[in-house]
C-alpha cells in the first residue's frame, strides 16, 4: 500500500511541474519578439549577420528594417539564407508583393512567399472562404468558412512570420481599384485569378506600370503534376484561359507576349459542371452571378494541382528577388510547322476571295486551338470525332481553313476546316441555304464555335 501512495505522489509530481514547464515555455513564445511591439532597448544580431558585416537593429517599437538582425529571424530564415546567400536574402526580406485572387493557387503562392521571408505583403481578394475550398487552400480550417479569403491568409500569416508587414484588401481588382491596389510601386504581382475580364485587365494595367507580373493560368481538371511549366504568355498550350487572354491581349491592349505565366501542358480532364438551380433543375448560371462576367458553374479540381502551381510560382518571384538566375524548361511543339502551313494557306486564301488578309483575326497559336481542339484535325464534315494524331499530317495537304460566316471576320469563334472540295463548296452557298437543307451540319458546327466564342470572352 505505501509502495503504490508513493507511485501516486511522483506521478503526481511529475504532473506537477510538467504543467509548471508547460506553461512557462507558453509564456514565452506568447510574447511578441521585441522588434515588433516591445522595446527592451536590446540589441539582436545573429551570428551570419554579424560575419557579413550587417547592422544589428535597436527595438523603436516599429517592425525592423531589417528583421535579419534579429535571431529568431535569422533561424527561422537559415535555410533560405544559406540556399541565397545573406545579401541575396536581404532583397527578398526588403521585397513588396501584391498577390491578387487568393484561392487554391493564390493562398499557396502567398504562403510560401511569407514562408520564404519576403518583408511586405499585399493579399487582395472580393471572395471568402467555402467549405469546398478547403480541399485545395493553404491555410483555411472550418473555423475560417464565411470569412475573407484575404483576412483568413491575414490571420494565420501573423502567427507564422510576425515580422512581416502584411496589408489584406476585401476588394474585387477592377478600373477603379487599380490606383489602390497598384501603388506603392511593388517588387512583384502574382495574377492568381480566374476570371478573364479582370485578369485581362490587371496584366495590361501591369505592363502600362512597368510592373512586374507573374500570371497563373487554368489550374482546375488536371492531374499530372510533371506537365507544370512556366514559360511567355505566347508560349502556353492547351489551355482555354491563356488562350482567351492572348487573344483579349492582343486585340485590346496591343500586347503579344513579354508576361510569364504559370501553366499545365495537360489537356483538361474534366469540362464545367452544368449548372442547377436551388430545384435542382439545370439553370442559366448568369441568372444567378453576383459579380457579372465571373464564373458561377464548378470545374472539378484536383486540389494538389493548384497548390503546386502556387508553390512554382512563390519559387519562380523568390529566385527572381534573391537575384538566383533559374533557366526554365523550354516548351516544345513539334506540330508548329503543320500549323503555320494552314495559317499561311488562309492567308493566301483570304486574299484570293477577298483581296486582303486584314480580316484574318487568328495567329499560329490560336490555329493550333482550331485545328486540335475544335476539329480534332479533321474536316468539320467528319462525323467521327479522333484524337489528333499521325493521320491529321497525312492529310493536311488536303485541309484547309475557311469562314463559317462570309460576312463575318476570319476569328476564332467563325472558321472551320474543311477538304479543299468542301470549301469551294462552302464557299458557293449561304448558311441560310446549309441550314435548310443539313439542319444537323448546321447545328453540330455552330455548337462547336459556340464554344471557342465561350472559351475567348467573346
Amino acid at each position: 500500500m505505501e509502495e503504490k501512495v508513493k507511485i501516486l505522489a511522483f506521478i503526481g509530481a511529475g504532473a506537477l511541474l510538467g504543467s509548471a514547464a508547460t506553461l512557462a515555455i507558453s509564456k514565452l513564445l506568447s510574447d511578441p519578439l521585441p522588434i515588433n511591439n516591445q522595446c527592451v532597448g536590446k540589441v539582436y544580431t545573429s551570428e551570419a549577420v554579424k560575419s557579413n558585416g550587417l547592422p544589428g537593429s535597436k527595438c523603436n517599437g516599429l517592425a525592423t528594417p531589417n528583421p535579419l538582425t534579429d535571431e529568431v529571424v535569422s533561424e527561422q530564415l537559415t535555410r533560405n539564407i544559406q540556399f541565397f546567400g545573406l545579401e541575396a536574402q536581404q532583397k527578398v526580406t526588403a521585397s513588396y508583393v501584391v498577390v491578387i485572387g487568393l484561392g487554391g493557387v493564390g493562398s499557396h503562392a502567398a504562403s510560401m512567399l511569407l514562408r520564404s521571408g519576403v518583408g511586405r505583403l499585399l493579399l487582395v481578394d472580393f471572395d471568402q472562404v467555402s467549405v469546398s475550398s478547403l480541399n485545395r487552400h493553404a491555410v483555411a480550417t472550418r473555423e475560417d468558412v464565411g470569412t475573407s479569403k484575404a483576412l483568413c491568409l491575414k490571420k494565420h500569416f501573423q502567427s507564422i512570420f510576425p515580422e512581416c508587414h502584411i496589408d489584406a484588401k476585401v476588394i474585387l481588382y477592377d478600373s477603379s481599384s487599380e490606383e489602390e491596389i497598384l501603388s506603392g510601386h511593388p517588387d512583384f504581382v502574382l495574377d492568381c485569378i480566374d476570371n478573364i475580364d479582370t485578369k485581362v485587365a490587371l496584366l495590361a494595367a501591369c505592363v502600362r506600370r512597368g510592373l512586374k507580373v507573374l500570371s497563373a493560368t487554368g489550374a482546375g481538371a488536371r492531374a499530372d503534376p510533371t506537365r507544370i511549366r512556366v514559360a511567355d504568355l505566347r508560349e502556353s498550350t492547351n489551355d482555354p484561359l491563356s488562350r482567351a487572354v492572348r487573344h483579349r491581349l492582343r486585340k485590346d491592349h496591343g500586347i503579344d507576349g513579354g508576361i510569364p505565366v504559370v501553366f499545365s501542358l495537360e489537356k483538361p480532364k474534366a469540362k464545367l459542371l452544368p449548372f442547377k438551380g436551388p430545384s435542382g433543375e439545370e439553370e442559366n448560371p448568369s441568372d444567378y452571378q453576383i459579380v457579372p462576367g465571373f464564373r458561377v458553374r464548378i470545374i472539378p479540381v484536383l486540389g494538389t494541382i493548384p497548390a503546386i502551381f502556387g508553390q512554382v510560382m512563390a519559387s519562380y518571384v523568390a529566385t527572381q528577388l534573391a537575384g538566383l538566375q533559374v533557366h526554365m524548361e523550354p516548351v516544345v511543339n513539334f506540330d508548329t510547322d503543320h500549323y503555320e502551313i494552314l495559317h499561311q494557306r488562309l492567308i493566301e486564301h483570304e486574299e484570293l476571295l477577298y483581296g486582303t488578309s486584314m480580316q484574318v483575326e487568328v495567329d499560329v497559336e490560336e490555329v493550333v486551338y482550331i485545328g486540335k481542339e475544335l476539329w480534332h484535325g479533321r474536316s468539320a464534315r467528319d462525323l467521327s470525332i479522333k484524337d489528333v494524331g499521325r493521320a491529321m499530317w497525312r492529310s493536311v495537304n488536303e485541309l484547309m481553313l475557311v469562314r463559317w460566316d462570309k460576312t463575318k471576320s476570319a476569328s476564332v469563334s467563325n472558321l472551320i476546316l474543311l477538304r479543299f472540295k468542301e470549301a469551294d463548296e462552302h464557299e458557293s452557298r449561304s448558311l441560310e441555304d446549309i441550314k435548310e437543307e443539313e439542319p444537323d451540319f448546321f447545328v453540330r458546327v455552330t455548337t462547336v464555335l459556340k464554344r471557342a466564342e465561350l472559351e475567348f470572352g467573346f
